[in-house]
This record gives C-alpha cells, sequence and structure tokens, in this order.
C-alpha cells in the first residue's frame, strides 16, 4: 500500500474519523443519555488520545528517535526485538 501524500486526502482522512468518532459517541450516548455516562465516554476518548500521542511522539522523538513507527504492529516489534523496558533508553 503507497503512504498517502495528498494533503486534500490527508484533510479528508482527519474529517472522516473525526466524523466516525463523533457519530459514535453521540450514538453511545444517546442509547443511555446520562451524564456520568457522558463523563466516561469523554475520559475514555481523551485517555486513547493520551496513549495514542505517547506511542507515537513521545516514543519517536525522545524514547528512540532513530526509528520511525507504522502502527501499534510495528511499535509491539520494535519494542519486543529491542527489549526495550520502562525507563530504558
Amino acid at each position: 500500500m503507497r503512504n498517502l501524500r495528498s494533503p486534500k486526502l490527508m484533510w479528508l482522512k482527519g474529517i472522516l474519523f473525526l466524523m466516525i468518532g463523533s457519530v459514535s459517541a453521540a450514538l453511545l450516548w444517546l442509547e443511555a443519555p446520562e451524564w456520568r455516562r457522558a463523563l466516561l465516554l469523554a475520559l475514555t476518548i481523551w485517555g486513547f488520545c493520551r496513549a495514542y500521542y505517547f506511542a507515537f511522539y513521545v516514543l519517536e522523538k525522545y524514547v528512540d528517535p532513530g526509528f520511525r513507527f507504522a502502527g501499534l504492529i510495528s511499535l509491539i516489534g520494535h519494542l519486543l526485538k529491542h527489549g526495550r523496558k520502562p525507563g530504558n533508553s
């Protein structure tokens, strides 16, 4: 599969991801519209966003700047191959 290089298609992809997330969150909340559920859903989304940032920015920029991760499977393979443990650099 080729890398996506078109800025317009990248924007479209980002907007589609945002739409998928927004519609899914709205449908989940509408199923049982309680403030507690909305808060838990928001915290879940925020937590996964922070984990994504950690996996693809913090690890790449600060833990191992020489490796470019292509996805979660690439990251896991790299960690298994190099035996990295938290706190080791």
